[in-house]
């Protein structure tokens, strides 16, 4: 996933919920700007913060772990 695909998912799920940038904003405790440059995809977004805004909008992410390398012998 790219910042600019994070970014749609955020604002549509923004958008879906009926929420405009500040309120989302008030909701996960950053700033507007904050808001509007992670909506925009700018790569050097604060992680801590990204994940509020998700918890915010009530959204979850799943990772998953690659599998084990295996080693040749």
């Amino acid at each position: 996933m790219t910042p600019i695909e994070f970014g749609e998912i955020v604002r549509s799920a923004r958008k879906r919920l009926g929420l405009r940038q500040d309120q989302l904003a008030g909701a996960a405790g950053v700033g507007v700007r904050f808001v509007g440059d992670l909506e925009a995809g700018k790569p050097t977004t604060h992680l801590g913060k990204a994940l509020a805004v998700l918890d915010a909008l009530g959204c979850r992410i799943q990772i998953e772990q690659p599998p084990p390398l295996e080693i040749e012998r």
